[in-house]
């Protein structure tokens, strides 16, 4: 098995470090030196690496992006039916690896990021394509007129739940998230 050189590892770090103290502050009002504190690095290897703290953040986000896109494409080759692969999504959605309260401030800090960098608005329209289209892409199977509204509209909802979850005392409650969500396809689905 081939050695991995320290600067994957490092960079694995400093993602990981910028996950926890995105979680611990709720914001991205957190400096380069303490991320580099956290991953146990100096503040110079991490611009070494990354350049800026929006490139930490952008490479952050892209991790975390990777993990729900591994974790949702999984449950998609495993599922028979379009809408076992609807759920695969909400479920990859809404997992504790990807629904814990550090990985939430992340998306809300993202969110806002997304409003004032090109990078990271890029990257979030690319999010949401790939979500709208993969949602939409079953939908038309069980409700062709109404697929690209119902993908809409799912899409919505698990952002929503995301920003209310930030916004909410408590830990995040991933079953109840996917039980709404659930219930809001199947009523859109009962009606074809």
């Amino acid at each position: 098995m081939p050695k991995l050189g320290m600067k994957p590892l490092r960079q694995s770090a400093l993602v990981e470090a910028t996950i926890a103290e995105i979680g611990r502050t709720g914001s991205l009002d957190v400096t380069v030196s303490q991320i580099a504190r956290k991953a146990g690095v100096s503040s110079a290897l991490a611009h070494h690496y990354f350049g800026s703290k929006d490139q930490i953040f952008i490479a952050t986000m892209r991790h975390i992006l990777d993990i729900f896109g591994q974790e949702a494409r999984q449950g998609m080759a495993a599922a028979k039916t379009p809408r076992d692969r609807l759920m695969a999504i909400i479920h990859a959605s809404f997992s504790a690896q990807n629904f814990k309260p550090e990985i939430v401030s992340a998306w809300l800090s993202f969110y806002v990021k997304a409003q004032r960098s090109a990078e990271a608005q890029r990257l979030l329209r690319v999010y949401h394509r790939r979500l709208h289209s993969n949602l939409a892409f079953d939908l038309r199977k069980l409700c062709d007129g109404d697929a690209e509204a119902i993908a809409h509209s799912l899409a919505a909802l698990i952002d929503g739940l995301y920003i209310r979850q930030a916004l909410r005392e408590g830990a995040p409650d991933g079953a109840a998230a996917v039980a709404m969500i659930t219930d809001h396809l199947d009523r859109a689905i009962g009606r074809h």
